[in-house]
């Protein structure tokens, strides 16, 4: 299925490489020339189009009335879920809040003999939208996706949190979703989906408000639809398929890296799946095992694409070769199963999240574990963050001076600014000072 590439040439890194950045050189014009006219509709035609692209894709007899969930709908969503899946939404709702409660800024101010002050402001914005994927009826429902994406608006102080997600044939929503909602404070939910469900909280229509900050994951349409609206409002980041980038030694257990490369290649077809490794024997016990457990799955097929078109299994010379090609390489989700990981985390320059141990599966960190699971993909780990309560906060800087203070500075504001040619700033200063 998949075989070592070894990394003692040139060229086996370039194999690597091309492999792993291969999704972000893969544009496609059409979905974006697509994305395009559907932004266009609705900014115009606002609960026209979006009411039109729901009955096209989605649920032929939706209304613009129906578009919201209704308390009925809450109501019974909650009478359609166990108590053993409230006892697991409680306890990772609870995992989440408590890790990014730390996350949560304060303002501050600086003050100077003189009377000077400056400080930041810190404040949330006023509402936020969260996509979620997977809401129609006998599909799957990302309950963590609503977690991840509402607890640190919520911890952010966000007013209003608006979630959509695209509605099943017959017009219904999971009930995981519903509740997951509910559990964390979100009642104003609406069946839409796609490309047309980001216009709508971007540019706002009667039925659909619109919304300062958009976040959650989506196919290529609702990532595009994303990248277009970006500067109009604020969104989380560009993110493309799922990736693992697993670093092991000898004492790794080849089930444990296989059954974590599987985790990866079962989301999307364009997940990616790479092992570095300084054993030549892990290697090829990995690929034996992985061999064994993908007939296992449920998603076989998916995965087994994913494992043939982007999945890798890398022999390094040396620790410190795998760990510098895992910073090159920028991954979403980085393992160390290695003997020590700890002595190499301050090797670690980029990625999402890192993950120390053999005992650490990347798919805590999706569930339970506490961090966000909202990460950078396709390389941005060099320049980008996790998902986190900082998503939804501005921040404005506080200035106050008293005269004493401004006849300190005049000199040199009124130099810096006659300088840059502009005298109405120099005269600003003046006008103040001539004033008995």
């Amino acid at each position: 299925m998949i075989s070592p590439v070894l990394l003692k040439t040139a060229e086996g890194r370039q194999v690597a490489l091309k492999v792993c950045n291969r999704f972000s050189e893969d544009t496609d014009d059409g979905c974006q020339q697509t994305v395009a006219d559907i932004l266009t509709r609705v900014r115009q035609e606002k609960d026209a189009a979006v009411l039109d692209y729901c009955r096209r894709f989605d649920c032929p007899t939706i209304e613009l009335s129906t578009l919201r969930v209704s308390s009925d709908e809450l109501a019974l969503a909650r009478e359609r879920v166990d108590e053993a899946f409230y006892q697991t939404l409680r306890f990772a709702a609870e995992r989440i809040r408590h890790f990014h409660e730390r996350e949560m800024e304060d303002s501050w101010l600086l003050t100077r003999d003189d009377g000077t002050i400056t400080g930041r402001l810190v404040r949330p914005v006023d509402s936020a939208g969260l996509y979620v994927p997977g809401g129609k009826e006998g599909s799957t429902p990302l309950v963590s996706s609503v977690l991840m994406n509402g607890i640190p608006a919520q911890i952010a102080g966000v007013a209003r949190r608006v979630m959509v997600t695209p509605p099943g044939r017959d017009g219904g929503v999971s009930p995981a979703l519903l509740v997951a909602a509910q559990e964390i404070g979100i009642d104003e939910i609406y069946k839409v989906g796609s490309a047309w469900a980001i216009g709508a909280l971007a540019y706002g229509t009667d039925v659909i408000p619109r919304v300062d900050v958009i976040v959650g994951p989506g196919n290529q349409y609702v990532a595009e639809a994303k990248r277009q609206v970006m500067g109009r409002v604020r969104i989380d980041m560009l993110a493309g398929p799922s990736e693992v980038l697993i670093v092991a030694d000898e004492t790794a257990d080849p089930a444990f890296v296989a059954a974590d490369m599987l985790a990866q290649a079962e989301h999307d077809p364009q997940a990616l799946a790479v092992v570095i490794t300084t054993s030549p024997a892990l290697a090829e016990a990995v690929g034996r095992e992985l061999e064994r457990q993908l007939p296992l799955l449920s998603r076989t097929e998916i995965a087994r694409t994913a494992l043939i078109d982007r999945g890798l299994i890398m022999v390094a010379d040396s620790m410190g070769e795998a760990v510098e090609l895992a910073n090159e390489i920028a991954i979403e989700h980085l393992e160390l199963q290695v003997a020590d990981p700890w002595q190499w985390v301050a090797r670690i320059r980029h990625a999402g999240a890192v993950f120390l141990g053999s005992w650490t599966p990347e798919a805590a960190g999706d569930y339970v574990a506490g961090p966000n699971h909202v990460l950078p993909t396709m390389g941005m780990a060099r320049i980008s963050s996790a998902l986190g309560v900082e998503t939804f906060l501005k921040k404005s800087s506080l200035i106050s001076y008293s005269r004493e203070a401004l006849q300190a500075d005049a000199v040199h504001i009124q130099r810096l600014a006659e300088l840059e040619g502009l005298t109405a700033h120099a005269n600003s200063v003046v006008v103040r000072l001539e004033r008995k």
